[in-house]
């Protein structure tokens, strides 16, 4: 074993983020030939593997995930050197379902960018579980408490699912008085065969005889189908609320609260771009908190 190249590291660390050569490349401004020649010679000089072929693109070792938390402290230092004004550089990219992407990340990010115009961030929408392995991401947001390995989980806060109705599918069909009258409707949710968030499937236990009406593995789907009337919506508060439309019904039989986690590695958090996107994640979760809840504000006076 000799000593590493510093620069090859940092070729390290681009692979781990994007799990591609050709990604890796493009965001250091090298060519996919140049980019393996760097691993295989950081290979040669730790003596063993570095990454290893994965479902979803290049994984790191355990000997390269050692290597990478090296990388991370040279990309720091690297970081500090080229932006002498502190500003954030860079591209980071998460995964997160897509209503916390919409109206809670993007805003954030929008707020961050403004005083780091050299930051890119990339959102990559889907609700699942958290991956083991987080190929081409720096972290993930999920729903439901995860169980995974090499990754530090943080739970960012709740929110609240209830059941809407369009104004004219109530005046059409009349408004459900209890959980059993509410029976007779039908439901516009997550397609079942397709759910993998087991936390998602738990609101149906109170609802376990109504047939589907529409569904979709995307909310904003079950958001406007509700709107246009095809049944009673099972949706999160935060994105029904804002509906005038839509009327919640049944709120203290129907208010499923569920988790939103942060999934991210340990060493991912001591690269200062992604540091600051996650920070910024938290107090944009902690701000919403009343309406992710579904209280409504208090009537003046």
């Amino acid at each position: 074993m000799s000593e590493p190249n510093a620069q090859d590291l940092v070729v390290l660390l681009a692979v781990a983020q994007s799990g591609r050569f050709t990604t890796a490349g493009d965001s250091l401004g090298l060519n996919h030939t140049t980019v393996s020649r760097r691993i295989a010679a950081l290979e040669r000089a730790l003596g063993g593997r570095v990454l290893s072929r994965g479902s979803g693109g290049w994984e790191l070792t355990d000997l390269g995930r050692r290597a990478a938390d090296a990388a991370a402290v040279v990309a720091e230092a690297v970081a500090r050197l080229a932006d002498d004004d502190g500003a954030l550089s860079g591209v980071v990219r998460m995964s997160a379902t897509d209503g916390f992407s919409a109206f809670i990340a993007a805003p954030a990010f929008a707020r961050l960018r403004a005083a780091n115009p050299l930051l890119r961030i990339e959102i990559v929408t889907a609700t699942r579980r958290a991956s083991q392995t987080r190929t081409g991401l720096d972290f993930e947001v999920v729903v439901g408490e995860p169980q995974v390995h090499r990754a530090e989980a943080e739970r960012l806060g709740a929110y609240v699912l209830g059941l809407y109705a369009s104004r004219e599918y109530l005046a059409a069909h009349g408004s459900p008085a209890t959980l059993e009258d509410a029976m007779d409707h039908q439901l516009v949710y997550f397609i079942d065969a397709m759910l993998q968030v087991d936390s998602l499937d738990a609101p149906r236990r109170l609802l376990p005889s109504m047939r589907d009406a529409l569904s979709s593995t995307n909310v904003f789907v079950h958001v406007e189908a509700t709107r246009a009337g095809a049944g009673l919506g099972l949706l999160p508060c935060f994105m029904a609320d804002r509906h005038p439309d839509l009327v919640r019904i049944l709120p203290d039989d129907v208010a499923e609260e569920l988790d939103y986690w942060l999934v991210v590695r340990a060493d991912a958090l001591r690269q200062p771009a992604i540091a600051a996107v996650v920070d910024a994640l938290r107090r944009s979760t902690a701000a919403m908190e009343p309406q992710l809840l579904g209280r409504r504000p208090e009537p003046a006076g």
